[in-house]
């Protein structure tokens, strides 16, 4: 239970800052559905990796623990680290994708 909460507010933080960059840069703007999807993905996936590296795992609550999982627990900071590191990554991989969507077409 404490992994799926962790993986919530990932998502949910990195879709929100899929959306505030959507709206901030209108090159990377895919509409409201697409931000939130892509946001959401990179918060997800930049938890993950930001918790590869040493010196932040334990600010993410251990996300990369010996069983692989992605949860960082119920500790307070674990998960404001987590929505902090979800929503910079969903607005970093908005915009990649946001801009690489618009470039091709």
């Amino acid at each position: 239970m404490e992994a799926i909460i962790g993986m919530i507010v990932q998502a949910v933080a990195g879709g929100v800052g899929g959306g505030g960059i959507g709206k901030m840069l209108e090159g990377a703007n895919m509409g409201t559905a697409g931000n939130a999807i892509v946001g959401a993905i990179g918060g997800l996936v930049s938890s993950y990796i930001a918790a590869k590296i040493p010196g932040l795992e334990g600010m993410l609550g251990g996300m990369a623990g010996g069983e692989g999982s992605m949860g960082g627990g119920m500790d307070f900071g674990a998960l404001l680290g987590q929505g902090a590191t979800g929503l910079v990554g969903g607005g970093i991989l908005t915009t990649i994708v946001g801009m690489l969507k618009n470039k091709m077409g």
